[in-house]
């Protein structure tokens, strides 16, 4: 299969973040299924110290024989470790992990949970980009006041926020504060885990279009202009598949029939103690 040119979404201070990454959690040891995304033209490969796939992507990395400047990496630093000490200990971990003398880009994964301040974690994130141990930082799973909490208190400006996105809930709170704030929001569970797969809607603009329902899902989010996704598969035809959505375009209509898709249950990630308040 011919190998896809990616284009990037950029931030607010020109930061340019490949607009289809992929995801690694819940994969384990993925050298071998990185090593195959990059062969098919990924660049952007997210990983974080909570998956325990770091040290498979690194090896991924390392037998892709990709060079390294040419990958935009991005890890996250966990609630557990969110003290400047802890922090700074578990950014070297995840770079030794990765086997990696830098990220391209490194995120608070979950808000805090025992009342650290944030303007600690903060400082403790600008001072790993300070260090040349992430070139750019960002936060994950906050909603919209505690980004802009952060990003008054982060010595360093953030330039993505993280988060679930797909068809079935409603971020158009989240992603209007990202426009307004400047940040790429990059999309995680963008394919709701398999959830959309009998979407009749989907299907029937999947049918229409000749893609597949997958695609249609990411090019509903690579359309709406400062959002990145990162799909996960450990099958290599849909990991070729998901590159497949610069090719064509969504109506308007199309894009507001799937818009009405969300869901009052559409959330996936809502782990008990750590979800902040939801936008």
């Amino acid at each position: 299969m011919k190998q896809v040119q990616i284009p990037t979404v950029s931030s607010a201070q020109g930061v340019q973040i490949p607009a289809i990454g992929f995801g690694t959690s819940q994969l384990g040891d993925c050298s071998e299924i990185v090593a195959k995304a990059l062969e098919l033209g990924y660049r952007h490969i997210d990983t974080a110290w909570k998956y325990g796939s770091e040290k498979g992507v690194g090896a991924g990395l390392r037998a892709s024989g990709v060079p390294r400047e040419q990958i935009f990496l991005t890890t996250k630093v966990s609630h557990e470790y969110l003290r400047a000490d802890d922090f700074a200990r578990s950014v070297d971990e995840s770079l030794r992990n990765l086997q990696v003398d830098y990220v391209d880009l490194l995120h608070v994964h979950w808000p805090t949970i025992d009342n650290i301040p944030l303007a600690e974690t903060m400082a403790a994130l600008a001072k790993a980009k300070r260090e040349g141990k992430t070139r750019h930082i960002g936060v994950a799973n906050f909603n919209i006041a505690l980004v802009e909490e952060a990003m008054r208190l982060s010595p360093e400006p953030l330039v993505t926020l993280q988060a679930e996105y797909h068809p079935y809930l409603d971020q158009s709170k989240v992603l209007a504060g990202c426009r307004r704030l400047g940040l790429v929001f990059t999309a995680y569970c963008p394919l709701a885990r398999g959830r959309l797969f009998n979407d009749a809607v989907i299907g029937e603009i999947a049918r229409k279009k000749e893609k597949t329902i997958a695609q249609i899902a990411l090019r509903w989010l690579m359309q709406q202009g400062n959002v990145a996704a990162i799909p996960r598969s450990a099958n290599p035809r849909h990991m070729a598949e998901s590159l497949q959505v610069f090719d064509f375009d969504l109506t308007g209509d199309e894009m507001s029939r799937i818009s009405a898709l969300k869901r009052p249950d559409g959330r996936i990630a809502n782990p008990k103690g750590r979800a902040p308040a939801w936008d």
